[in-house]
């Protein structure tokens, strides 16, 4: 089985970046904290990552924020002390993290575009053709054009 730690690390450093922009949470705390989202998701994860197949459990990976808070950052935010008020004071108010193998992804908003965090090869041809992913069924009731940006991320 092929390790999910480049995945999980480009999650992790996309929410701990939304976090740094606003300037409220020192380093030490967002290393804190990176490093109990990163424990958190490793645990979350540990049966349900499958390389051969990357869309199966597509929807137990995703991360949501969607005006309710995703339990996996909450308590991670809990570690340095960040209630849920503040936590949705710093991050979207609508966030959605797909973390699979090979492919880390979000959007913000729910008529966003989806923007690709991180992307590897498979080591063998992987076929999604005929498959309705998370991500593929939310792009269906789309009904504005899709904007494109860019983000990076740093550590």
């Amino acid at each position: 089985r092929r390790d999910r730690g480049a995945e999980i690390a480009a999650a992790v450093g996309f929410v701990s970046s939304l976090l740094r922009t606003r300037g409220c949470v020192s380093e030490q705390q967002l290393q804190v904290f990176s490093g109990a989202l990163r424990e958190a998701l490793a645990e979350h994860y540990k049966h349900h990552w499958f390389p051969e197949k990357p869309f199966k459990g597509s929807g137990y990976r995703c991360i949501r924020i969607n005006h309710k808070m995703d339990p996996i950052i909450s308590k991670a935010a809990s570690q340095i002390g960040l209630s849920l008020p503040q936590l949705y004071q710093l991050l979207p108010s609508e966030l959605t993290l797909w973390v699979d193998p090979y492919e880390v992804s979000y959007r913000i908003g729910e008529d966003g575009s989806i923007c690709v965090l991180y992307e590897a090869t498979a080591t063998k041809p992987v076929s999604s053709y005929g498959m309705l992913t998370c991500k593929n069924q939310m792009m269906l009731g789309r009904t504005s054009p899709s904007k494109n940006y860019i983000m990076t991320v740093s550590s």
